[in-house]
């Protein structure tokens, strides 16, 4: 299958790092009037309303998969999964600025996973710029500073880390499966997935379910729309088109601009103080991030 041009892969995925930046807000605010899972539900569920025509109007609904490309498909979707719980799940704990910030980890975090996983990168190369993103991460999770973070900072923080790590494995096992399929079939199929595993879930955890739509106030639906619209349906999809240009490596370091978007909405839209260790925290985030490309160029030049 043809890659998109680089410069294409660029528009894209910058594109999905600005939506997602927004996304972190919307998902705050719609954590007021749904629960978690009801959250991730329906945003499933309207994302799949959008793809699937979408998918069927431009390739015709004539799609092989063969065993392998179902069990990859089927793992991904355990990606698109943990990603959506565990950061709504997260964000009940921590705010949305803190969030934003230490989601500015997903590169160090993919290079990391990279390196152990497919070793297109010795471990070494990448371990100390790791240690000071993760190193900002630690510190925007609840080491002093003036900003609320949240009710439980440490466990949103960690909630929100291991959904970076589902959305880095997701990343990494796409670029494979997306040299037969296109990114629109990988997008509905491992969103498909994850609904269908989720909608169990709805009975342990509800909140529209128990006091009905009537309550849930009109920013509550806008959210949602935003959510299933741009972060889904747009978002992911133009980040799967971006990492089948470039490669899961190259397209992290565009994460970079979620934090900085994700903190001017959250100031501006749920009122979020921005503090001293919001600052730091990124600051050392972006120069964790920074050691890992340049030191990933090094090592290729060396090769």
């Amino acid at each position: 299958m043809e890659r998109p041009t680089a410069f294409a892969a660029y528009v894209a995925l910058t594109t999905s790092a600005l939506v997602w930046g927004g996304s972190i807000v919307g998902q705050k605010l719609a954590l007021g009037a749904f629960s978690a899972v009801e959250t991730s539900v329906l945003r499933a569920v309207g994302a799949l309303a959008i793809l699937v025509p979408l998918w069927w109007w431009t390739e015709g609904g004539h799609t092989t998969f063969s065993a392998r490309d179902l069990k990859l498909l089927s793992l991904l979707g355990l990606g698109v999964l943990g990603n959506h719980l565990l950061t709504l799940f997260g964000l009940r704990y921590i705010g949305a600025s803190t969030a934003g910030v230490i989601i500015g980890a997903s590169p160090a975090i993919t290079a990391l996973l990279s390196s152990l996983l497919v070793r297109d990168i010795p471990f070494k190369t990448v371990a100390a710029g790791c240690a000071v993103s993760f190193a900002g991460v630690a510190l925007v999770s609840g080491i002093g500073g003036d900003a609320p973070s949240g009710d439980s900072p440490w466990l949103g923080g960690l909630l929100v880390l291991l959904g970076l790590v589902s959305w880095a494995l997701y990343s990494i096992g796409g670029r494979e499966v997306m040299e037969r399929l296109s990114p629109l079939t990988v997008n509905w199929t491992t969103l498909l997935v994850s609904l269908l595993l989720q909608i169990p879930l709805l009975w342990t955890d509800q909140k529209l379910l128990l006091s009905g739509t009537a309550v849930v106030p009109f920013s509550g639906w806008l959210a949602l729309l935003y959510l299933i619209v741009f972060a889904t349906a747009l978002g992911q999809q133009a980040w799967l088109y971006g990492v089948q240009g470039v490669g899961p490596s190259r397209a992290g370091v565009f994460v970079n601009l979620i934090p900085v978007s994700a903190l001017f909405l959250s100031a501006l839209v749920l009122g979020d103080a921005i503090g001293v260790r919001e600052v730091v925290g990124i600051v050392l985030i972006l120069a964790g991030v920074w050691l890992v490309g340049w030191q990933s160029a090094r090592h290729k030049q060396t090769a």
